[in-house]
């Protein structure tokens, strides 16, 4: 099946995990601006991003994004 990519859920999984932005931040080497942007919607989180960030937050890629069937 085919899907389009949501809305970023990376702000409700870091909630869950009782994270900060800046803590993931801190922990991926990641500029916390990225990572908001990513939560914004303003930029699609690249596959790389995506897996090492699910890894950290005990998640998978798929967990990080609303996935609308097509």
């Amino acid at each position: 099946m085919k899907f389009e990519l949501g809305r970023c859920l990376l702000y409700e999984r870091l909630v869950e995990c009782g994270m900060t932005i800046d803590d993931l931040a801190q922990t991926l080497l990641y500029k916390s601006e990225r990572l908001s942007d990513y939560i914004e919607n303003k930029r699609i989180m690249p596959l790389k991003a995506a897996i090492s960030i699910a890894d950290t937050l005990g998640c998978t890629a798929s967990d990080l994004y609303e996935l609308i069937p097509n």
